[in-house]
């Protein structure tokens, strides 16, 4: 196994859910020609993101109202999803190294009356929904009926899931998860759902919200991806915010969950302050759930503009054994002249940082996301299936750090 002689001993990986950068060449089989999540949101009104500018995101590609800067400090570039599909646990995957052949299933009209038939029969209950939606726009729609048949609210969406609502009252948290895997047993082969997602809400008629207790059961990603080569490795993983449910959990040897962007990034500032080495891997969701799939451009905007914020008190943190990614799995282009809630196929923006090295180092355009996953598994000493290391574009001058790992 090969040995890494010049590393970072710690290794921060922030997933911006849904933040792409532009059109993929493939983008008209996707019916995405035109959608740019970053571009429209910057066009729509000036932001306030000089953390994220500094970093070389305006030298990626043009973003209205914002200067690229001459000489950036990090390392910049785009990479295209290589795998069919423009879904978390698709992004997710080829970024460990994962290519797939074959999209996860998506259904535009509901799923199956028989397979639906076949969940009733197994949970012991009926449904109701059936169709895509908008998880916060269906609990208002059929929370009432739900509370007064009990009948939990099945739905799905662009995504490759498998949705159920209920009501924390009405079907106990318990008796959700374990409706949610009978239907993680249920749907396989040709209806292999990316992922199942349970979706407890509380509240009374007109006023229903979502609680903090979703749960994703994801497909079982195969082997080796990067977080099994890790693992091997005994490199150290915390797992923030979605992480550890998109990956069943393999390789993550902690993992938290978050309440939103500002929660995660307290938790990612937390972990630089406690964890002296290994992977800190963390998906902010609230830019894809609160904004891109509600086509919330002002409330996308803002999103951007407090992250940014927040980066700007976390980068002080990092030392020259320090490395931190910021990357996107996909786009979800909110802009009105799109009808559709759905994801966009968009070339997602790597950010390279670590203080004095790989300063305006351009990284160019990468052929698949597993080029990040590939960098991270070589500074730890090992490799995976796909993807190339811009690792050597990135190396410190003068740190000469022996790995701890054998």
């Amino acid at each position: 196994m090969k040995t890494s002689v010049n590393t970072y001993r710690r290794v921060f990986w922030i997933v911006l859910d849904s933040v792409g950068i532009g059109e993929l060449p493939d983008a008209p089989d996707y019916g995405d020609v035109g959608r740019n999540t970053l571009g429209h949101i910057a066009e729509s009104r000036p932001l306030q993101i000089p953390n994220l500018v500094r970093l070389g995101l305006a030298n990626i590609a043009p973003l209205e109202s914002q200067t690229a800067p001459s000489a950036p400090m990090g390392a910049y570039g785009k990479a295209a999803t290589r795998s069919p599909g423009k879904d978390t646990t698709t992004g997710h995957w080829e970024m460990a190294g994962v290519w797939l052949e074959q999209a996860f299933p998506v259904y535009k009209n509901g799923f199956p009356r028989e397979l639906i038939e076949e969940f009733e029969k197994q949970i012991g209950r009926k449904t109701i929904g059936n169709k895509p939606a908008s998880g916060t726009e269906i609990i208002q729609e059929l929370g009432e009926e739900h509370v007064r048949t009990s009948k939990p609210i099945v739905y799905t969406s662009g995504d490759s899931v498998f949705q159920i609502a209920a009501h924390e009252d009405v079907i106990p948290l318990a008796e959700l998860y374990r409706m949610c895997e009978t239907a993680r047993h249920l749907l396989d082969g040709e209806h292999r759902v990316g992922r199942v997602i349970a979706r407890p809400f509380t509240g009374a008629p007109g006023h229903f919200i979502r609680t903090p207790r979703r749960h994703d059961y994801a497909v079982d990603p195969p082997k080796p991806m990067l977080l099994d080569v890790l693992a091997e490795r005994k490199v150290r993983v915390l797992g923030v915010g979605k992480i550890h449910d998109i990956y069943n959990g393999r390789g993550v040897d902690e993992y938290l969950t978050s309440k939103g962007n500002a929660d995660g990034m307290e938790k990612v500032t937390t972990a630089a302050k406690a964890r002296k080495d290994g992977l800190i891997f963390c998906n902010l969701v609230d830019f894809d759930m609160l904004y891109g799939h509600r086509k919330d451009v002002e409330g996308f905007a803002k999103s951007l503009e407090e992250f940014d914020r927040m980066l700007g008190d976390f980068l002080p943190l990092l030392s020259l054994s320090d490395l931190l990614l910021i990357t996107a799995d996909h786009g979800c282009d909110p802009d009105p002249r799109w009808p559709t809630t759905d994801h966009s196929r968009e070339y997602v923006p790597i950010l390279a940082y670590s203080p004095e090295s790989g300063r305006g180092t351009n990284l160019g355009v990468r052929d698949t996301l597993a080029d990040m996953g590939q960098t991270i598994a070589e500074n730890f000493g090992g490799s995976i299936p796909h993807g190339r290391s811009f690792l050597h574009a990135l190396r410190p001058k003068n740190l000469h750090v022996e790995t701890p790992h054998a």
